[in-house]
């Protein structure tokens, strides 16, 4: 994965939120559960905001990137316990639309799923109306390129470019789809004329195994593009290529977790949510990184954790996600204390010191979220598939990027590496678990 940079900037559009409250009503795709989706305006700034009116206390669920829980068939949102299925459709029109704050009441686990499309949710934001909230809005803004490669075999590419412009391909072993390619730029218009009537699509022969899964329980001819193995059951598309400008709002929708406008050129090949939301992380990650942003400062470092002076090899987190993953920054200078008897005619940062920092920005994805830091301390039980790949010298900059891999009551195994400019030094698992002083 090589990864390039990115800014941020107050851009010199406005914010807006919607004129007046409007619903939707019908079924979740996956849920089969019916449930009404109703709009509603939202002061300046806190962005977009799912509200649980079926549940006690109508918990509410930030639609950013902490909050994502799943990208498994659709994007899916959590707040402990508290879930929302399927959001992309709902935060494309949104997006479609420049609507930067806005409460999404839902009396249901899903938003109701209409034709398939991201019509209905357009339509229904273009009946509320926009009104200007006066407070500059932000905007990221690709300024070199980034590209971002996965396992899966999907790849991402942005590039800069006055406004938001998406080059999708998607290619599926199948006679009514196969390779397909398009570049759209999006805005209100363009959104409304060539992607919003776009549905979504599933395969006959992977229904059953989907029910077991709990998964396209709502879905039906009047809400999915629906293929066997001879071609399209439904009547007929509505575009030639109406899979591949489903999958493009699907891109402008999970993009739309990053909560800013963009300014870039996204190219796109078999994108998917998994995908798109690894996309989104890149492109926030790299703005932290560029501007060195602190999300966890020094001094909530050290109430988390035990370790000062020498031995506190973390300066600050740039990107955390509570119990999920974190990204920490150690700054290496010739005059850290180890220099003066490693290697000191040819400064190398102790192998076992790389470890223990990465040790130690993992213990903070833990010890972050406990109620009291300050009364507990943790304790690393093994190391496993440690490899050092390149020296860290003085002048360095150590990334360290964990995530947790499992939990099993009071023990936790975290996986990450450290990079220096992009390339890996140091990677491996660690299992540890956290105690009372």
């Amino acid at each position: 994965m090589q990864l390039a940079a990115t800014t941020w900037i107050m851009s010199h559009d406005t914010q807006n939120t919607i004129g007046s409250s409007v619903s939707v009503e019908g079924i979740g795709v996956h849920s089969g559960e019916p449930a009404v989706l109703t709009f509603r305006p939202a002061e300046p700034d806190p962005g977009v905001c799912l509200r649980r009116v079926d549940l006690a206390g109508a918990p509410e669920i930030p639609a950013d990137l902490a909050h994502v829980a799943a990208t498994d068939l659709g994007t899916s949102l959590c707040e402990g316990d508290v879930r929302v299925l399927t959001v992309e459709h709902v935060l494309a029109a949104l997006a479609a639309h420049r609507v930067n704050n806005v409460i999404l009441e839902l009396s249901g686990p899903e938003p109701p799923i209409q034709d398939g499309s991201f019509t209905a949710y357009f339509e229904a934001i273009e009946e509320a109306g926009l009104v200007d909230q006066g407070v500059p809005a932000k905007m990221l803004e690709v300024i070199e390129p980034l590209e971002l490669r996965l396992d899966s075999g999907a790849s991402y590419v942005a590039v800069p470019n006055p406004g938001l412009r998406i080059s999708a391909t998607i290619d599926f072993d199948h006679p009514a789809i196969g390779r397909q390619f398009g570049t759209f730029d999006i805005t209100r218009r363009s959104f409304e004329s060539e992607l919003a009537a776009a549905r979504t699509f599933g395969f006959k022969e992977d229904e059953e195994a989907l029910h077991q899964r709990g998964l396209a329980l709502g879905a039906s001819l009047e809400n999915t593009v629906v293929l066997d193995e001879r071609g399209v059951l439904n009547d007929e598309l509505h575009f030639p290529d109406e899979f591949l400008r489903h999958k493009v709002g699907d891109i402008v929708g999970d993009l739309a977790l990053l909560g800013v406008q963009i300014k870039g050129h996204i190219v796109a090949d078999r994108p998917s949510h998994e995908g798109n939301v690894a996309l989104a992380r890149a492109l926030a990650g790299q703005y932290r990184r560029k501007r060195g942003e602190a999300v966890v400062d020094i001094q909530r470092i050290m109430k988390c954790l035990p370790h000062r002076y020498p031995m506190l090899l973390v300066d600050k987190i740039i990107e955390f996600e509570p119990e999920k993953r974190i990204v920490g920054v150690k700054n290496v200078t010739i005059n850290e204390p180890f220099f003066q008897g490693h290697f000191p005619d040819h400064p190398v940062m102790p192998g076992v010191l790389l470890v223990e920092a990465m040790a130690q920005v993992g213990g903070l994805l833990l010890m972050e979220s406990e109620e009291h830091p300050e009364d507990r301390v943790m304790y690393f039980m093994s190391m496993d598939r440690v490899k050092w790949r390149k020296p860290v010298v003085p002048g360095d900059q150590v990334i360290f990027e964990l995530e947790l891999l499992q939990r099993r009551g009071h023990v936790f195994r975290i996986g990450g590496v450290g990079k220096v400019d992009g390339n890996v030094v140091v990677e491996g698992e660690l299992t540890a678990t956290i105690m009372d002083k």
